[in-house]
């Protein structure tokens, strides 16, 4: 049993100082040969396509590495300062190999990148999730829109303009690596995680539209990560709580997932991240005496040499997702997990439990034979030919590696935000009117009952744009407000006569945001028992209509609600291109990516 086998290994290992590297290398390089194997490293050919000058830099570089860079250069940590201080004696004094920013100011994040390419012997990959726009490098980015909104609009077209503008904009703070496509392929409508940041159910769409988006970047001289591989979206957790399970046969997802992946690593794909997520059908076609264990991909030898790299032929960089998740931390005691998923066939390590902490395991996993020398060096390998290949040796040689302040007038420019606003226009869609009751105006709906039903950190200012939209058409509009009630005091509620007396019109606006650490991405109401006006009892009594700003699938909690229409995105342009349409100003265009109706038939009454 080689997961087994490799786990008794590494207890060894890490118990008996005298277990060396050629020791535990001889045997990992035995059951890579069971699963496929991990091919040679060709430098020439895809993804990379390396000169001759350039692939000399990468032994060249090698070769000049201290242990503790080449230890160092497998890690890619977050960054949570941008001082001088902080980034020199808390990141580039640990020789790490790319780092990642949360979104910051332009300014912020011009001068952190500035400083790290300028201090670092070794040019950094520097990397931000990029999946909805530049506003994922800086908040004064263009808010595109998100994945599924794209794919509403019509698929490619914009994906690629998503890519374009995405990378474009981080180009121009110095950020060269988008965490961005997501390829998965929503199949789970109850998926907390997945949702409206892949580009649908249908795998061709998937495929169509990472494909697009990966020319956008590939013409910004960016990399991409095409993410999560094995496949995220069939089961309905998490991975940042508990490692999500793939349930596919092998043969259902080599028509989906499989041709997905098979099609970007075709094109040239230059890195994959691979998620906590098992694959136990493929877990076991290629390992059959694999444990029944949850073993995610990002873990299993089966997945990635096996998989990834010997039946798909992917040569380029496999980095790990954010390994501080549940998924990944719950597989393994830690002090083995960090060097075995090197071993195992990652290539970097994304961000840490305790960035110091984790390079000491992996430098005693090392020291132990947990990581072998030879996975060490094709791992370097591949990380110094991703930089080659985005020519950084070339640009720090020239001088040009640092960003440039003449081309931060890119981010947020009108051009981007104009095709901001053209994408919005197309994806907005009309999923059911069976009350006939669009277009709405100001003669007939005067009195309006705006609701936010959301929780989020852009409640306010999504609340606040509504309001501003709808009083400039001419709307009189009450904002509900949560209302208190002492079960053990005298309340007033507001009766049928009353609350039919006082509204024309109910407009629901669902801003439950896709975020990590979820189990549910539903809608949560105040009120119980139909106690004030925030659950919609009131359907018969004053015409209600619901807009899903980010939960293509709230219909299944609202099914009362006639009116109903999924717009993917909640930034400005696309709350404003809403009301344009509720109004009948322009015509509802987009096509659902996935099935509003979440397969319930009485949902499209």
């Amino acid at each position: 049993m080689i997961w087994c086998g490799r786990m008794q290994e590494m207890s060894e290992a890490l118990t008996d100082g005298s277990k060396n590297a050629a020791t535990v290398k001889a045997r990992s390089s035995c059951g890579a040969a069971e699963k496929g194997g991990d091919p040679m490293i060709d430098l020439k050919g895809r993804p990379f396509y390396l000169t001759e000058e350039e692939i000399a830099w990468v032994e060249e570089t090698k070769r000049g590495m201290t242990p503790e860079e080449k230890l160092g250069q497998l890690f890619f940590p977050i960054v949570y300062a941008p001082t001088p201080e902080y980034l020199q004696y808390e990141i580039l004094n640990r020789h790490p190999g790319g780092v990642m920013f949360r979104s910051g100011s332009t300014e912020e994040l011009f001068a952190a990148h500035t400083y790290l390419q300028t201090n670092s012997r070794i040019p950094l990959l520097l990397a931000a999730n990029l999946e909805a726009g530049g506003d994922g490098i800086v908040v004064e980015g263009t808010a595109y829109g998100k994945q599924m909104q794209a794919a509403a609009a019509g698929g490619a077209a914009y994906a690629y303009q998503l890519g374009k503008i995405s990378c474009t904009e981080a180009q121009a703070v110095g950020c060269n690596y988008a965490f961005a496509p997501v390829v998965d392929i929503d199949r789970e409508w109850h998926n907390p995680i997945t949702n409206v940041r892949t580009y649908g159910n249908d795998p061709e769409m998937v495929k169509a539209c990472g494909l697009a988006y990966m020319e956008g970047a590939r013409e910004c001289g960016s990399a991409v990560a095409v993410k999560h591989f094995p496949g995220d979206g069939v089961d309905e957790v998490d991975q940042h709580i508990q490692v999500s399970v793939n349930s596919l046969s092998c043969e259902e997802r080599n028509a989906t997932y499989g041709a997905v992946y098979r099609a970007m690593i075709d094109a040239d794909a230059p890195t994959v991240m691979v998620g906590h997520i098992a694959l136990p059908a493929y877990q076991k076609k290629l390992n059959p005496a694999f444990p029944d264990e949850v073993i995610p991909a990002s873990l299993s030898p089966e997945l990635l040499k096996g998989l990834l790299r010997g039946k798909l032929g992917f040569n380029g960089l496999i980095i790990t997702d954010a390994t501080p998740m549940v998924g990944f931390l719950c597989a393994m005691d830690r002090e083995q997990s960090v060097p075995w998923c090197i071993e195992s066939g990652c290539d970097m390590i994304l961000f840490n439990k305790d960035y110091a902490e984790d390079l000491e395991f992996m430098r005693r996993g090392y020291e132990n034979g947990i990581l072998s020398e030879e996975r060490l060096d094709e791992a370097l390998t591949r990380i110094l030919a991703l930089k080659a290949s985005l020519k950084l040796p070339q640009k720090q040689k020239e001088g040009t590696l640092a960003p440039r302040r003449e081309n931060l007038a890119v981010i947020g420019c009108e051009a981007h935000r104009s095709m901001a606003r053209e994408c919005a226009e197309r994806a907005v869609t009309l999923v059911k009117d069976t009350q006939s009751l669009l277009p709405i105006s100001p003669e007939r709906h005067r009195r309006v009952l705006l609701e936010v039903v959301g929780g989020c950190d852009s409640d306010e200012r999504v609340k606040t744009r509504w309001k501003e939209d709808l009083e400039a058409e001419g709307f009189e509009v009450t904002v509900y407000e949560n209302e208190v009630f002492d079960f053990f005091k005298p309340f007033h509620m507001e009766t049928v006569s009353e609350f039919r007396a006082k509204y024309d019109l109910v407009v629901y606006v669902g801003n439950v945001e896709n975020a990590s650490n979820k189990t549910t991405n539903r809608l949560n109401w105040h009120a119980p028992y139909g106690l004030g006006n925030n659950i919609p009892w009131f359907v018969k009594v004053v015409p209600t209509l619901f807009v899903s700003l980010q939960n293509p699938y709230h219909l299944a909690d609202v099914p009362m609600v006639k009116t109903y229409i999924n717009a993917y995105s909640n930034h400005d342009a696309m709350i404003d291109t809403v009301v344009e349409k509720l109004l009948g100003k322009s015509d509802f265009h987009g096509k659902s990516p996935v099935d509003p109706f979440c397969g319930k038939e009485h949902l499209r009454y």
